[in-house]
């Protein structure tokens, strides 16, 4: 199993992410999102199995701009220069 979690180094979801596959004994790697962000393939990925939408972290207060943005390949690449509008945790198989 090659478990990916992607997410924020101080967000509290992200840590009860890994938490709960360290209490399993599961190997899992993290990714400070932050630091090193997701390839623009490894992104699409994600927003084909959960949805745009879902993806976005609407609680930021940055993200309000992306109301606005019409297309979607418009928010996918602010999603993709701006990795903390991503809501964390994502958790990759």
């Amino acid at each position: 199993m090659n478990i990916q979690i992607f997410g924020k180094s101080k967000c509290f979801d992200t840590k009860k992410a890994e938490r709960y596959f360290k209490e399993r004994r599961v190997k899992f790697q993290a990714v400070d999102l932050l630091r090193y962000g997701m390839s623009r393939g490894e992104l699409q990925s994600v927003i084909r199995a959960v949805g745009l939408e879902e993806l976005i972290d609407w609680k930021n207060p940055d993200s309000a701009l992306l109301k606005y943005l019409s297309p979607e390949e418009a928010k996918l690449e602010k999603l993709f220069e701006d990795p903390k509008l991503i809501k964390t945790p994502v958790v990759r198989n």
